[in-house]
């Protein structure tokens, strides 16, 4: 039993200790403080000029109040929250697909960016030599003698 433990314990270490695993750990870890930061930069930067150019509108507090027995109006998503009634949180959720939008459009162009750097070094890779069956030397891709024996290629 205890065997089973040791050989399991080395498998899952070589598997977490692989490049992806750590890489992907990283990846989400920077992820999240980035969510943050665009959550952040939405609520606080983009909404607020947004909501007054639009009349002074304040998107975290746009909700509708579901019908329970008597309708009562509450001054603010708080209020109605404390006081337990159903709502739908429509501002909430524009912020959220705000964020979304912002991180999906980052993501795109790191991608991009990073799918230009991996064609770049394609290029670079090309090969622009091949080896001469006769002699073995290098010669040039597009030549049709070799140089150092004069085969025909």
């Amino acid at each position: 039993m205890l065997d089973f433990f040791k050989r399991n314990l080395n498998e899952f270490k070589t598997f977490a200790m692989r490049g992806n695993v750590v890489d992907m750990a990283v990846g989400i870890i920077i992820g999240a403080a980035f969510g943050k930061i665009v959550d952040s930069m939405v609520k606080d930067i983009i909404m607020p000029p947004l909501g007054w150019l639009m009349g002074k509108v304040d998107f975290s507090n746009m909700y509708w109040t579901l019908p329970v027995g008597d309708k009562v109006d509450y001054p603010s998503l708080e209020a109605a929250q404390a006081a337990g009634a159903v709502t739908i949180n429509y501002g909430i959720f524009i912020n959220t697909l705000i964020s979304f939008v912002l991180v999906a459009f980052a993501v795109f162009l790191l991608i991009k960016c990073i799918n230009k750097l991996r064609a770049d070094k394609k290029e670079e890779c090309e090969v622009t030599t091949k080896t001469c069956p006769r002699c073995f030397s290098t010669i040039d891709i597009k030549a049709t003698k070799c140089p150092c024996c004069t085969a025909d290629i």
